[in-house]
Parts: structure tokens; C-alpha cells; sequence
């Protein structure tokens, strides 16, 4: 199953990331004081709803809706040449085929690591789960692209033909439905969303074994495991192997949750630790597929990054919470509203606003001519745009940054010139030599780029750069942000942290 390979991609990825988190335990007062520093509440704990005893109600409830998915493959899925007769490497996003390549065939038999559907020859196979009477399925987008043909075996053994209505690679959400008429059992969307220790159980086709049911909780929930630009996943311990690629999570009511994705794994089996995409944007992109067969989603026009402590201490907030304002397009929705570069988007709709990434789920996730409020920060004060939202173009002008620098410590580590004086522009300052071992280094910035702006002030020379840094000393700032134009024209915020000498 050639996107287990890729869906491994992401597992290795998540699981790196997530080697990083620690535990935290509770420590005992001394028992000379009756003061409990950080205690926990004194409400007791009610016994599980559901005790983990049996599942075995919901399974005969929802387990008719399960199908197994196969497909056939076309001719422009021939596999990638460095996959050595494994897993087709052309249905593995291009930003994670190379780390494929490196890391992902070092399980046995070359496997890789999604939790997603099992590669045979000239095909490939995964699970889905029926949605209305009248068949539409739901299933990932991996599992059905490059398609020639599809079929799905429902829980009586069935196997009938479906042709694909809608496919959407960002979310890897594709709906099909059953060209044979009929009225077949189906399952419903939870209303509410999990919460982290709820029960779940999952129901899927993994290695070919159509109707296997597994169990587990929801370990965390809004994971990032870098598949795609609106990454917000449900963590799941429940058992998940290659072939439950699109197959439901279910809550204990019978309702799905989730749809099984991904999984993180150095072998290629499960460890615990497996993704699904939540009930709640499945449903939105459903709707829209089996609607218009496509997503159409809202556009802001403006690429943003995260800010980081250094950026927020640069820009005097108490928390490095919002997206940052690299520039806003010309012509788009946030231009025309106002918006500009340095600016801190802190809420959409009265939402708060997390990060560049929570900005890009919540604008995307709204349908063009929306018209929303952006409330955001500009030097300090407070003020809100109304925006109304463009269509998103294909190449998803609506960017999520990450800043390259992170980490400044004393100096900046710069020999510096105007850069009208080198050919570099009318405007800015333009950095001459970089001293490797300063932070300016450590922060990206390299020689031959161009500083345009210093705390929000335009510079034109070294000596506008020395005085906004003084001005931010003075003023009692412990980063200076600066706006940073590289030489191929990309321009970024560096925070570089103040200390006792400029350079």
C-alpha cells in the first residue's frame, strides 16, 4: 500500500517532534504548612460513562457503514524510480517525498510510515465509511488519487463499483459514491468534537483484513504533523495500520469522530500513536465536494509567520501569541482592508489567533465574500479591519512562515552599507559581512541582504539602524524586530535579541 509509505513520512516527522515533550508529575508539600501550592480541584472524579468492558454494541451499531476501498491504478502512477519497487512515491506530497526516500524504507520490507492504505501491484487499498442511504463514501484522498477505477466492499461482502465525486489533497479528504442504486446502512458525525481520554474506537480494512476493530483514547488533540497547510489532528492510541487510511473513528455513541490518516512509526506497524482528521473539517469539506465536487476557500492575501518570544519581545507583547504580517499582496482583501506589514492579527471573528498556522485553518475554513473582522495590533495600539474574504487561488497566496532565525543572544555581528551606494536598491541598508559566530548569523541573516526597516522604522543607513537600536534600549525592549529583504527579493522579520554591543 503505497500511501502507508507516505503517511510513515509523517509519522516519523510527528513522532521526532513528539520525543521532544516532556512529563510533569505533582510534588508534596511539607507538611509544616496546611497551604497546597497549585492544587488540584476537590470535586471528585465520576467513574467513566463508558467503562472500556465492551465496545461491542457500538461496533454492531456503526460496523455495517465500513467498507474497504481498492482501487486501480492509472498510467501516471507509475512508481518513482528511487522507491526500488516499493510504494508509490507520486502519491507522497512533494515536500515529504524526499524525507520518504531518506527515512522511510528503513522498516522491514521497505514499508514506510502512514497508517494509509496497502499497496498492491497496479493498485492499492484502503477504508472508508458509507455517509447517506444512497451511498456516498468517505474515504482519504491518497487512497483513491491517480485512480483508474474504484470499488468498495461493504460488510456483507459485497464488492460494488464507485466512481469519485470530489477529491481534496490540502485536507486529504475525497468522497465517492456507489454507482449501483440502493439504500445502504450509513453513519453519522459526531455533534461535539472529543476530548482528550474519551473512548474511541476504530473500525478499517488494515493489510486487506476488512471489518477490524480496534480501541483506544484520544491522546491530544490540534497535532501539526507537517502533511499539509491546515494540519489540526486528532492523536489517537487506538491501533491503526496500513489499509485504515480513511477509515472512521467512532466515539461511544456510534458517531465518527475522525477519519484515520496517519500514523508514526519506525517500522511500519503500529506503536500507539496514529492521526485522524477531525469530524468537523471532514464535514466542511464534504459538503462542499458532494455540493460542487471541489473546495473553494476564502483568501486573505497576506503571508504571515509566527511570533516567536524574540519577535514579541521586540514588538513589546506579553505573549508570543498571533500571527505577524510579513506583507499583504497588492490588491487582495487585505490590502484594500489596511492591512500592513508589522502587523499583529490577534483575533478573527473575536476567535483568538494562535499562530501564522491557526490564522490560515480559520481564514481557509470560511467561503469567499465572508466578510470578517481582524482584530490586530499596529505599534502598540489596538484596532480592528473588516475584511471580505477573496477566493484562494491555486497557489495558496495565504502562506504560513516559519521564521528562519530563532534564538538571538548580544550582538548583530553586521558590517553595514547604504544600499543605494552598492546597487542594491534604492531603499534599506544592505549587509556587507556577516561574522559567523554572532547572532545575526544564527538568525539567517547573510550577506547581500537588505535590512528595509528597524522597529517598524524605515532605515537608510548604518546609523538609522544604530539609533532604532538605542531607541529600543532606551525603551526597555530585549529584541529589536527587524524587516529583512534576502537577495532573491523574499522579505522576513528577524527578532535579534539586544545586548551590549551593535554591530
Amino acid at each position: 500500500m503505497t500511501m502507508t509509505v507516505r503517511r510513515r513520512a509523517f509519522a516519523s516527522v510527528a513522532a521526532a517532534a513528539l520525543v521532544a515533550g516532556g512529563a510533569a508529575g505533582f510534588g508534596l508539600t511539607e507538611p509544616m504548612t496546611q497551604a497546597y501550592a497549585q492544587a488540584l480541584p476537590k470535586t471528585p472524579i465520576e467513574a467513566p460513562e463508558h467503562p472500556p468492558g465492551s465496545f461491542a454494541n457500538v461496533v454492531d451499531k456503526v460496523k455495517p457503514g465500513v467498507v474497504a476501498v481498492k482501487v486501480k491504478l492509472d498510467n501516471s502512477a507509475d512508481d518513482d524510480d528511487d522507491s526500488a519497487g516499493g510504494p508509490n512515491l507520486q502519491q507522497v506530497p512533494p515536500q515529504l517525498r524526499e524525507f520518504f526516500k531518506r527515512f522511510g524504507q528503513g522498516g522491514p520490507g521497505g514499508q514506510g510510515g502512514r497508517g494509509m492504505p496497502q499497496r498492491g501491484e497496479r493498485g492499492a487499498v484502503g477504508s472508508g465509511f458509507i455517509i447517506s442511504a444512497d451511498g456516498y463514501v468517505v474515504t482519504n484522498n491518497h487512497v483513491v488519487d491517480k485512480a483508474k477505477t474504484v470499488q468498495v466492499t461493504l460488510d456483507d461482502n459485497r464488492t460494488l463499483d464507485a466512481k469519485v465525486i470530489g477529491k481534496d489533497p490540502k485536507t486529504d479528504i475525497a468522497l465517492l459514491k456507489i454507482t449501483e442504486s440502493g439504500s445502504y446502512p450509513y453513519v453519522q458525525f459526531g455533534k461535539g468534537a472529543p476530548r482528550v481520554g474519551d473512548w474511541v474506537v476504530a473500525i478499517g480494512n488494515p493489510f486487506g483484513l476488512g471489518g477490524t476493530v480496534t480501541a483506544g483514547i484520544v491522546s491530544a488533540r490540534g497535532r501539526d504533523i507537517g502533511a499539509g497547510p491546515y494540519d489540526d489532528f486528532l492523536q489517537i492510541d487506538a491501533p491503526i495500520n496500513k489499509g485504515n487510511s480513511g477509515g472512521p473513528t467512532f466515539n461511544v455513541n456510534g458517531e465518527v469522530v475522525g477519519v484515520n490518516t496517519a500514523i508514526a512509526s519506525p517500522s511500519g506497524g503500529s506503536v500507539g500513536l496514529a492521526f485522524a482528521i477531525p469530524a468537523e473539517t471532514v464535514q466542511t469539506v464534504v459538503d462542499q465536494l458532494r455540493t460542487d465536487g471541489k473546495v473553494v476557500r476564502g483568501y486573505l492575501g497576506v503571508q504571515v509567520q509566527p511570533v516567536t518570544k524574540d519577535i514579541a519581545d521586540g514588538l513589546g507583547l506579553d505573549k508570543a501569541k498571533g500571527a505577524l504580517v510579513d506583507h499583504a499582496e497588492n490588491g487582495t482583501p487585505a490590502a484594500k482592508a489596511g492591512l500592513k506589514s508589522g502587523d499583529v492579527i490577534e483575533s478573527v471573528n473575536g476567535a483568538p489567533v494562535n499562530d501564522a498556522r491557526d490564522l490560515s485553518r480559520r481564514i481557509a475554513g470560511l467561503k469567499p465574500g465572508t466578510e470578517v473582522k481582524l482584530a490586530y495590533l499596529r505599534g502598540g495600539k489596538s484596532d480592528v479591519a473588516t475584511v471580505e474574504l477573496g477566493t484562494q487561488p491555486t497557489d495558496a497566496k495565504v502562506a504560513s512562515r516559519s521564521d528562519s532565525s530563532s534564538g538571538g543572544q548580544a550582538r548583530l555581528g553586521l558590517s553595514l552599507a547604504p544600499a543605494s551606494e552598492i546597487g542594491l536598491g534604492d531603499e534599506g541598508v544592505a549587509v556587507m559581512d556577516v561574522d559567523p559566530d554572532g547572532p545575526a548569523a544564527a538568525k539567517g541573516i547573510a550577506q547581500g541582504d537588505v535590512i528595509l526597516d528597524v522597529a517598524g522604522t524605515s532605515v537608510s543607513k548604518p546609523s538609522d539602524v544604530q539609533a532604532q537600536i538605542r531607541a529600543a534600549e532606551s525603551n526597555g525592549r530585549k529584541a529589536v524586530l527587524m524587516r529583512v529583504k534576502s537577495a532573491k527579493g523574499q522579505t522576513r522579520f528577524v527578532a535579534v535579541a539586544l545586548g551590549k554591543k551593535e554591530g
